[in-house]
């Protein structure tokens, strides 16, 4: 079963999402803030990370950091789910090893899902 890790601290968006993940057949293991969502990263080896940037405790771009320099984790796909849409952010998270970047407001539900399950399939 492909494992998604969903790190995002807004909770009612965490839980839509995760709703429609396993709907669709998918273990979906949930963080809050980005320090809980790079240990879950270690232990789990989920098969892709959604990640935000503005995260409690770590940065998105912290964490993505540290899962691209650790030889454990450096292959999981990561994308950026953000409300930031900036050139330098965008630039900055696919220069970090991010597989994309996906801007919040630019997708509805069934548009993150549709990308995510096209990733997955890579």
């Amino acid at each position: 079963m492909t494992k998604i890790l969903l790190v995002e601290d807004e909770q009612t968006l965490q839980k839509t999402l995760g709703d429609i993940f396993t709907k669709e057949g998918y273990k979906v293991i949930n963080a809050l803030d980005g320090e809980v969502g790079l240990k879950l990263a270690k232990k789990e080896k989920p098969d892709l990370i959604l990640l935000d940037v503005i995260l409690p405790k770590m940065t998105g771009f912290e964490v993505l950091k540290e899962l691209k320099n650790d030889s454990d984790t450096r292959f999981i796909k990561v994308v950026i789910l953000t409300n930031l849409e900036n050139v330098e952010d965008v630039e900055k998270a696919l220069s970090l090893g991010a597989t994309t970047y996906l801007v919040k407001t630019d997708y509805s539900l069934s548009g993150i899902l549709e990308k995510v399950k096209k990733i997955i399939e890579k």
